[in-house]
Order: structure tokens, then C-alpha cells, then sequence
């Protein structure tokens, strides 16, 4: 028998505190939709008193947004993926409002946990909700055009904006389904949110992971000042040279060797050694023992194994006609390229995992098509109408949602000569992939963005054949809408758990976007002023929408024979290890992670070494002291990761700034 929870008077709430909310009394197991919105309305939700949509607010997260916008981009063309923004920036935010209300005597009133939410917020929009579409999508139209030619900024721009805007949309009619009634969980939200808890109980430990974020920060920044290249500034060449002759040296190289390791007698390989980075270790760090030495076993395999043999056979037939090397040749012929061959069985490996994992959620991919429950009458209209004060309306749904769809296939037909009905097409899959890219994140706390990319790719390549642009495009409209609204539904289920109010929060996430795309086009075109140096990063994403876009629009038969074989056992393996896992649960911990095993081939082998070390450390740490292993490891690797990205990305734009101005 359901257990009776009464609704209390407009405008009461139970024990609100001042800034730090109380643990509400637990649920009853079998409590309705109705039930569940009592609940959390009298013993959780504090919008009315706590505040949360200010000025300082928007402004720290719009802030601190930016700067993890380009922090995200460096990383995607780096290791290939973004990440999380949320505590990152809870905890960056919490220590520079005390740090300015210190300098300001006290005259600063402290921010609420609800104003630190409604930052973070506004903060993930622009860090993550506008970048998934430039590193991959534009970089791959980048690569692929005949001329290397950048899509001009305004299309950027827009697309980048209106992606974006697509994904908060989505996400209005999904929230209070998937987090007020069926209560997903959302595990970096609820990290988010006992973050927040954590900051705000001015507990000791939660202190000291802030300072060791702002700390690894630091440390970040100045390891990716060290292993900057000495020409690629005067003043900081000149500052080298003077320590290396007074001092010491404290310049970090590219890489240990400065030649790679050399199995062979022949030309050395690319990156093929150490590269000391604080960023690919924290990575490493925060991804894991299974996925980092699945990384390296592939890397390893390539760089020792496969390519010397591929090498072998194409100097044995390098004067038979007809015969395409496998293996290219760059740096004037110097250097030996294995990723650029091995891209093909790499990339193959995680789309088809990824396509296959997806479809053994089925029944997740079912329930996000459910018919969203109707709300009952009598008892429940007491708090429905009280809920709708306070949640997103439908009719800023549709407010929102027409004019961005009209935005969206104009911006396809005018700029990429995508029929209108094709576009039409874009935007309404990017509503059902939403849909399944939301519930997988709530359900699992991963966001399928490369499954949602290919699905789009795929149906592109029926709706418009053998075009790479508008296959790409495409997949950019689908992933970055799917990948946003997910991204906020997340943060949605912060706000959720501290008491915010949702409409006040979905406006701080549509504020986001705005600063994100305003931060996030500009770095774009300074890091990355050509084509060259666009393929001075390892681009593992990007070349994944590469790989796919070439092999739908011009088929297999125009690749090496090798690569094609390649494609096939990437496949083979792609598939395999999901149903390996879900048919022998048991079996996972000692099975090699898919994804690591395809990135191995993607990203160089510098960059899995430095991943592998970092995992070993996490791991290590763990065993020699568990409990501080837990606390600290990843605000450390937070902050490493934020600080020498940031770095990294302010001294390419820098680099690019000079020389126009010195054009």
C-alpha cells in the first residue's frame, strides 16, 4: 500500500536552512509521480529562498565556462574527448568568491549552494555544450577539403550557437520524465551535487580537495609552459637558453628519446617514446587501469608489432605497380606514420563497439520512447499546478524549438546545400537521439556522442551518397544536440537534488551557450589558423568522422588492401568484446576494454605510455593508502587536465596572434 505524503501550504518549506540544504526524509519505495513531486517539493526544493539566477552567478560560470570551452577543444584534438566541467567548476568558483570576498574585507555577501549550482550550470553549457561539434566535425570538413579551406566563422558560429541552443530545448521535456519521476541517476550530477554539499558543510576534507584542484591547477599550467616548443616563442626561447647556461635546464622535451625508441634499422616512427605531460598521465589517472593498458597493449602492437611488418612488405613491393604503401611516410620522408594506416582498424574497433553496446541497451532504447505519463487528476492537481510555477513550460519548448529548427535547416541549405527536407530530417533525429543519449547518461553516467554521430552518418549516407559534407554536418547536428542535452539533464539532476529552481536553471544553461560559442570560434581559428596545424595534434575523434565519412562516400576498395583488413578484424573485435561482456558478466574485469583497444590506434604511442603511467599511479596510490587515493585523485587530475589545456590553448592562440599581427 502506498504510503500517504500531504501536500504543505504554498510557500512553506521544511527546515530550509541558510545555505546548506537538509537531508530530506527518505521516500517510500512505492511512491507515484504525484507522490515523488510532494516529496521533493516540501522537503528539498528551496528556489523561493535561497538565491540562485543572480548577476555574480551568471557571470562566474559564463567566466569560467569560457575558459573550459578552450580547455575542452585543446583536449578533444589531444586525447579525442572532452571533460566534465561540472566540479571542475563548483570548486574553482568556490574558491575565487572566498578569495574575493577576503580582498573585499567581507563586504561580499558568500554565495548560495543554489548560486553555485546555477554557475555550474551556466558553466557546463558553455564549456561542454558548444565544443563537440568543432574539434570533429569542422576539423574533419577541414582535412577533407580538396584546398584545406576553414568553413568561414559566421557558419561556425551559428552552427555552434544553434547546436548548442538545439540541446537545451531537448532537453525541457525529457527532465522531469527521466529525473522528477523515474529519479535516473545521473552519477556525475550526484557527484556534482555532493561536491557542492561537501564546499558548503566547510568540512576539512572538502577544504583540502579544492585547494589540491587550484593546486594541480597551477601545476598543470606550468608543466604545459616547460614542454611548450623553444621556438615557438623568442622571449620563452630566450628564457630556456639563459636557465639551461645559468642554472639549470627546465625545459621539457617532446619526447623521451628525443628520436623515439628504434626497433628498427630503417626510419624512426612518429611519437614513438615518452612525451612528459602532466595532462595524458591525469587522464590516465582518471580513466583507469582497463581502458589506459588496453591503450597501450594496442598501441604496443602497432608500433612493435604490425607496423614493422607493413613496413617490411611495402619496401619489398615498392616497385611493383599499382601497389599503395600501407604505411606513409611524413617529415620530408623521415618519419614513419603508423596511426595514419592504423586509424582505419582503430576506428573500426569503436564505432562498431559502440553501435553494438548501443544495441544491447534495447531496452533502455525502449523506454526512451515511452509515452511520457499523464498526470493524474484530483490529488495531483494540487501540485501540478504548483510544479509548473516552477518547471520549464511547454510553451517555451515550442517557443524555443521552431525557430531553432527553422534556424537549423536554413543554416544546412544555405551554407552546406543540404535540402531543406534532409535538414528537416538532421533535426529531428537529433530529438530521438536525445533521447537515447539522455537515458544511456542517466542510466550508465557514459554519453554515447560518437554512436550518435555514426547513426547520423550512416543515414546520411542512404539520404545523400557520396557526400562527405553532408554527412559530416549531419552527424555534427545530431552528436552535438544529443551530447548537449545530456550534458545538461545531468546538471538538471544537480540542481534537483540541492532544491533549485529548474526554470531558473534552464535559463543560466541558455545564457551558457551563448558565452561558450562567443569563446569557443574565436579560439578555434587562432589554434588552429590551417590545415597543418590541425594535423599537428593526434585528432583521434576527428579522424574517426574522417575514417567513416571516406569509407560511406567512396567505399572500401579505395583504401590499402591492409587497411581494408584491418577494418574487417576491427570490426570483428568491435563486436565481440560487448557480447563477450553481456553474455559473461564474470568475464569483463579480465576482458580488454574496446574502447582503449581502438583509441591504442587512434592517438600515438606517446600519449597511451603517458595514459598507461597514469592509471598505474591511481593505482598504486590506491593500494599504498585508499582512503586519500579516493579523496584526492581526481580534483588532482582535474586540475592538471584543466591547467595545461588551458595553457596549451592560450599559447596557440597567442602564437597564431602574433603572427597576424606581425602579418
Amino acid at each position: 500500500m502506498s504510503t500517504t505524503i500531504e501536500l504543505p501550504p504554498a510557500g512553506q518549506r521544511a527546515e530550509p536552512g541558510e545555505y546548506l540544504p537538509p537531508d530530506p526524509p527518505p521516500l517510500p519505495d512505492d511512491a507515484s509521480p504525484e507522490q515523488k513531486d510532494i516529496h521533493w517539493y516540501t522537503h528539498v526544493y528551496r528556489g523561493d529562498q535561497v538565491p540562485q539566477l543572480t548577476f555574480r552567478a551568471v557571470a562566474m560560470g559564463a567566466m569560467l565556462g569560457m575558459l573550459m570551452s578552450v580547455s575542452n577543444l585543446y583536449t578533444t584534438l589531444k586525447v579525442g574527448w572532452s571533460f566534465g566541467v561540472a566540479i571542475t567548476s563548483c570548486v574553482i568558483s568556490f574558491v575565487l568568491w572566498n578569495a574575493l570576498r577576503a580582498l573585499s574585507a567581507g563586504r561580499l555577501s558568500p554565495m548560495s549552494i543554489l548560486e553555485n549550482n546555477c554557475m555550474q550550470s551556466t558553466a557546463s553549457a558553455a564549456g561542454s555544450s558548444t565544443g563537440s561539434t568543432i574539434g570533429t566535425c569542422f576539423g574533419a570538413l577541414l582535412l577533407l577539403d580538396p584546398l584545406h579551406r576553414h568553413v568561414s566563422w559566421p557558419i561556425v558560429a551559428s552552427f555552434t550557437l544553434v547546436t548548442g541552443a538545439l540541446g537545451v530545448f531537448l532537453a525541457i521535456p525529457m527532465k522531469r520524465q527521466m529525473i522528477n519521476q523515474e529519479q535516473l541517476p545521473f552519477p556525475s550530477g550526484i557527484a556534482a551535487a555532493t561536491t557542492l554539499r561537501s564546499l558548503y558543510s566547510r568540512g576539512n576534507e572538502a577544504l583540502r580537495k579544492a585547494h589540491a584542484l587550484v593546486a594541480a591547477l597551477v601545476v598543470g599550467a606550468v608543466v604545459g609552459v616547460l614542454n611548450t616548443a623553444e621556438d615557438q616563442f623568442v622571449a620563452l626561447g630566450k628564457f630556456f637558453a639563459w636557465m639551461k647556461a645559468h642554472l639549470f635546464d627546465v625545459h621539457l622535451p617532446d619526447l623521451i628519446p628525443a628520436d623515439g625508441f628504434r626497433l628498427l634499422a630503417g626510419k624512426p616512427m612518429v611519437a614513438f617514446g615518452f612525451e612528459p605531460s602532466a595532462l595524458l598521465i591525469a587522464a590516465g589517472m582518471i580513466v583507469g587501469l582497463r581502458v589506459s593498458l588496453s591503450m597501450l597493449a594496442s598501441a604496443t602492437l602497432l608500433y612493435v608489432v604490425v607496423a614493422p611488418w607493413l613496413q617490411s612488405l611495402d619496401a619489398l613491393n615498392a616497385n611493383v605497380a599499382g601497389y599503395v604503401p600501407s604505411i606513409p611516410l611524413v617529415g620530408g620522408g623521415t618519419l614513419f606514420h603508423p596511426v595514419r594506416w592504423a586509424l582505419w582498424g582503430g576506428a573500426s574497433v569503436l564505432v562498431f563497439s559502440s553501435l553494438a553496446s548501443l544495441a544491447l541497451q534495447w531496452r533502455t532504447i525502449g523506454r526512451s520512447f515511452q509515452v511520457l505519463r499523464r498526470a493524474r487528476a484530483g490529488a495531483a492537481s494540487a501540485i501540478d499546478e504548483r510544479m509548473a510555477a516552477i518547471e520549464v513550460p511547454s510553451s517555451w519548448f515550442i517557443a524555443g524549438i521552431v525557430p531553432i529548427t527553422i534556424a537549423m535547416v536554413l543554416i544546412q541549405l544555405i551554407a552546406f546545400q543540404i535540402q531543406w527536407w534532409a535538414g528537416l530530417i538532421a533535426v529531428a533525429m537529433s530529438f530521438v537521439l536525445a533521447q537515447v543519449a539522455c537515458r544511456t547518461t542517466g542510466e550508465t553516467d557514459t554519453t554515447p556522442i560518437g554512436p550518435m554521430g555514426k547513426v547520423m552518418q550512416l543515414l546520411f549516407a542512404v539520404i545523400s551518397p557520396g557526400n562527405v559534407t553532408h554527412n559530416l554536418v549531419s552527424a555534427g547536428v545530431g552528436a552535438n544536440g544529443a551530447a548537449a542535452s545530456a550534458d545538461l539533464l545531468t546538471d538538471l539532476k544537480s540542481g534537483y537534488l540541492l532544491g533549485a529552481n529548474p526554470r531558473r536553471q534552464f535559463l543560466a544553461q541558455f545564457v551558457g551557450v551563448f558565452f561558450g560559442t562567443i569563446a569557443i570560434v574565436p579560439a578555434w581559428y587562432l589554434m588552429i589558423p590551417d590545415a597543418a596545424a590541425l594535423e599537428k595534434y593526434p585528432l583521434p575523434a576527428t579522424q574517426i568522422w574522417v575514417a567513416v565519412a571516406r569509407v560511406l562516400s567512396t567505399g572500401i576498395a579505395s583504401l590499402p588492401p591492409s587497411a581494408s583488413v584491418a577494418i574487417l578484424i576491427g570490426a570483428l573485435i568491435g563486436v565481440g568484446l560487448p557480447l563477450l561482456e553481456k553474455v559473461f558478466p564474470q568475464t569483463r574485469p579480465y576482458l580488454p576494454s574496446a574502447t582503449g583497444l581502438g583509441l591504442g590506434w587512434l592517438v600515438f604511442f606517446s600519449n597511451a605510455l603517458s595514459f598507461a603511467i597514469g592509471a598505474v599511479i591511481a593505482w598504486l596510490w590506491g593500494v599504498v593508502h585508499e582512503r586519500s587515493q579516493e579523496t584526492f585523485n581526481v580534483p588532482i587530475a582535474s586540475g592538471l587536465i584543466a591547467g595545461e589545456s588551458l595553457i596549451k590553448a592560450l599559447l596557440a592562440m597567442l602564437v597564431t596572434a602574433i603572427g597576424l599581427a606581425g602579418g
